[in-house]
């Protein structure tokens, strides 16, 4: 038996689990709140915090189980600036930092099109390219001693191994440094001053090399087990259905973000202004792509409730048009600027909890429309378990919706890459709801509301 260790860092929580490499199930997870720190200089990465949980989570790994292999997948629009000691240069900026929108105008008189690079303007530093600029411009001497900008998940590779690289989809992951159609770096990158400084990019399925014997020596792994190159999560998600499933397609990775891919959809006009994008997939091919902020959503909704909503509470949402209308999160997504809003707001929380998630479900049906998805479509991480959210989707997508059976498609994907084979995980064909015709009408009506525009 194979056991993969996982490292996978999503916006909210950072994650150790161990694979088994003939199921692809999940042996053991471990968690860790992944809460910024305040700063000073800015809100960062809490990087030694998390280093020291997967040290400890590794040795745990090793000595119940054994470890084979290690791979790493985290969230993307993140990279940390080295020195030429291997030493961070700078504290790792947390995306969400307003900071790089001050420098806006300049910054937008650098980047490329979308044309050449299929990564859409967004705010604050979720384009890296423009959490660089930032940082280089508001940090006279960081340009200086830079010697090495690594992409997210090679970071812990670097800990790990103490090679170098970038990965194809950690950079073609909005960073407006990347061209996903010629698979090389966009014209940013020499007009930032980085050719020659960005770690070189490589596939995220090769090895990047073996444990570092001071990290064996603390977890009690075997010095030298390969380590993978690394993966951006959601690409993580996509990688094992890239692999063993015929086009078209489309998988719905979901968490803080939902992500919605197609591939082998149908001919597509990619709108930027949606939050429209191409992502590259783990063979460096170019993926049409379109998110949201799902899952930041759904908590704001919420609000802690755990209720479980019953027939009761999804006839009253259908008898009394009980809706959501978009965005709860305005800063992304394809009705971004717009402002929440409720349609007969209920006072109780069971037909609440089902208008949220219907709400999400629709906001992932416009997602997959706008990439022009094709064929069934593969529902990954949590949302995989709310049937509310998968009979909406499920009364209007054509091709079928499935589930993924893995608790976490990200560190599936991941250990994938340690993996010879070649196939896709389980999955379970959702069933038409008996309400269908009800949902497809309610739906009907939401598109009305928002003017919905494919």
């Amino acid at each position: 038996m194979t056991h993969i260790a996982v490292i996978d860092i999503g916006k909210t929580n950072a994650k150790l689990a161990l694979v088994d490499g003939n199921t692809l199930a999940e042996i053991a997870v471990l968690t860790r709140p992944n809460r910024p720190l305040p700063g000073p200089p800015w809100p960062h990465m809490d990087l030694e915090g998390h280093w020291q949980f997967f040290l400890e989570g590794l040795a745990a790994l090793q000595a119940e189980h054994g470890v084979d292999a290690i791979s790493v997948t985290t969230h993307g629009a993140a990279a940390v600036l080295l020195d030429a000691e291997g030493q961070v240069a700078v504290p790792m900026l947390d995306y969400e930092h307003p900071g790089p929108d001050t420098l806006a105008v300049e910054y937008d008189r650098l980047r490329p099109d979308f044309a050449q690079t299929g990564s859409p303007r967004l705010p604050a530093g979720l384009n890296l390219g423009a959490q660089l600029h930032w940082l280089f411009h508001t940090q006279p001497d960081l340009h200086r001693r830079v010697a090495h900008v690594v992409t997210y998940p090679q970071y812990w590779g670097w800990r790990l191994t103490g090679e170098l690289a970038s990965d194809v989809t950690s950079l073609g992951c909005h960073t407006d440094l990347w061209d996903p159609w010629r698979r090389r770096f966009s014209d940013l990158v020499d007009r930032l001053d980085l050719a020659g400084k960005i770690a070189p990019a490589r596939r995220a399925d090769e090895v990047l090399g073996g444990l570092v014997p001071v990290v064996a020596a603390r977890t009690g792994i075997p010095a030298g087990i390969p380590v993978a190159v690394g993966i951006h999560d959601s690409n993580a998600s996509l990688y094992p259905h890239v692999l063993g499933r015929p086009a078209p397609f489309g998988v719905v990775s979901t968490g803080t973000w939902v992500v919605a891919m197609a591939v082998g959809g149908g001919a597509a006009v990619l709108d930027p202004a949606r939050d429209v994008l191409v992502n590259v997939n783990a063979l460096g091919q170019p993926v049409p792509s379109a998110r949201f902020m799902g899952g930041r959503e759904f908590e704001i909704i919420r609000a802690g409730c755990m209720i479980q909503p019953g027939a009761a509470d999804r006839a009253m949402a259908l008898d009394e048009g009980v809706m959501i209308l978009p965005a709860v999160e305005p800063g992304s997504g394809p009705f971004r600027s717009r402002r929440m809003e409720w349609i007969n707001k209920p006072q109780d929380d069971g037909p609440r909890m089902v208008a949220l998630s219907w709400y999400l479900a629709l906001m992932t049906a416009t997602c997959l429309d706008l990439i022009a998805a094709q064929g069934p479509t593969v529902i990954e991480g949590p949302f995989a378990r709310n049937p509310d959210f998968l009979d909406m989707l499920a009364a209007l997508r054509t091709g079928g919706v499935e589930t993924a059976t893995s608790a976490t498609g990200t560190s599936a994907g991941a250990a994938l890459l340690c993996l010879p084979r070649r196939r896709a995980p389980a999955t379970q064909a959702w069933p038409m709801p008996a309400h269908a015709e009800a949902l497809r009408t309610y739906a009907a009506d939401w598109r009305a509301r928002v003017g919905c525009q494919l």
